[in-house]
């Protein structure tokens, strides 16, 4: 077997490749636009195993070496970075680097979902992409109204408040700005509402997301979005790790027998933990038991952080729902562990 390490770029990749059966070490450059990488590539006689560290822009490389039988494994950036003891850093120093742990069986392999799953997640990236588009143009017209003394909150982007934003007496230029963020909402509500339904349609076609959008306050976008960030839900055996996952963990920096914990560590998927404070804070009003926690918590902590503390939650209860294959009507009791009971009510 061929084994290569490569440190990928945009434009170049540097590889280091040791053949098995020769002993023979090889260090080379590859230029991506001049088609050397891909000629090197196709050059290769199987088997061939290529290590290269967790960035993007790395589609093309994957279909690629598919496309030649050859095996990709993507590692973890963070331990592969830890594991190098000299502070020198080359692109050829990288490149060694990943053979040795390719080769000494230390590569910190990560899973990856497949190329389809990857497609689909870039239609819930989109989608709340254009969400927080929308809310930053919503802002700069709420800025403008209340310029002009008028303070109506949502109310603003209703039939009767939109009226009252229009008829407001602005100068040129600031009417000329109204109208385009006017425009703007118009084509982002617009493109909102197809990929909406796309979203809808997808999350009803997968069953786990279904099994999840039967808890109160997880719609469509948050269940598809959960069962595309987590992937596999064998691969967490505690529920702990699917909140670390996602950045929800408290940061801890603990010595001499005193903990300290701070803010969530935020290392996770930032659209999902938006998205599950959200539904936390819907599930809080229809759930009694999260109300409760929900409010116990806002008096004592304040609203930021009993939020969160329910999008933790709640990612704990979708966790188990898709390891027991259980829906909320089946949830009575879940703790964090993989003996957790479930009991049919």
């Amino acid at each position: 077997m061929k084994i290569v390490g490569c440190d990928l770029h945009t434009r170049y990749q540097q590889v280091a490749m040791l053949d098995q059966e020769t002993g023979e070490l090889m260090e080379r450059r590859l230029e991506h636009e001049s088609g050397e990488a891909r000629a090197f590539y196709v050059a290769l006689s199987s088997p061939v195993r290529v290590g290269i560290e967790a960035t993007g822009h790395t589609r093309w490389f994957e279909r690629m070496l598919a496309e030649l039988g050859h095996e990709l494994w993507i590692g973890d950036a963070a331990e592969i970075r830890a594991s190098m003891v000299r502070k020198q850093k080359t692109d050829a120093r990288d490149a060694a680097h990943l053979l040795d742990l390719l080769l000494t069986e230390r590569f910190p392999r990560i899973w990856r979902p497949t190329l389809e799953e990857r497609d689909l997640r870039q239609l819930v990236w989109h989608r709340q992409k254009l969400v927080w588009m929308r809310n930053a143009v919503g802002n700069q017209l709420h800025a403008l109204a209340m310029g002009e003394g008028v303070c109506r909150k949502k109310k603003l982007f209703t039939k009767k408040g939109r009226a009252e934003l229009e008829s407001l007496a602005l100068g040129p230029w600031a009417s000329h700005r109204r109208q385009e963020l006017l425009k703007m909402l118009d084509q982002l509500d617009q493109s909102l509402h197809q990929l909406d339904q796309a979203v809808e349609q997808q999350a009803e076609q997968n069953a786990e997301a279904a099994r999840l959008m039967t808890h109160p306050g997880v719609g469509p976008v948050t269940s598809l979005a959960f069962v595309l960030s987590i992937g596999p839900v064998a691969r967490f055996e505690r529920s702990k790790q699917v909140v670390s996952y996602l950045g929800l963990n408290p940061r801890e920096h603990s010595s001499g027998g005193r903990q300290r914990l701070g803010a969530i560590s935020k290392q996770g998927n930032p659209m999902m933990r938006s998205l599950l404070v959200e539904a936390g804070h819907t599930a809080a009003r229809l759930d009694a038991e999260l109300r409760q926690d929900y409010q116990r918590l806002k008096q004592r902590r304040g609203s930021g952080v009993a939020k969160v503390a329910m999008a933790r939650k709640l990612a704990v209860r979708m966790y188990w729902m898709l390891r027991s294959q259980a829906g909320y009507a089946q949830l009575v009791r879940m703790q964090g562990s993989p003996w957790a009971t479930l009991v049919k009510k």
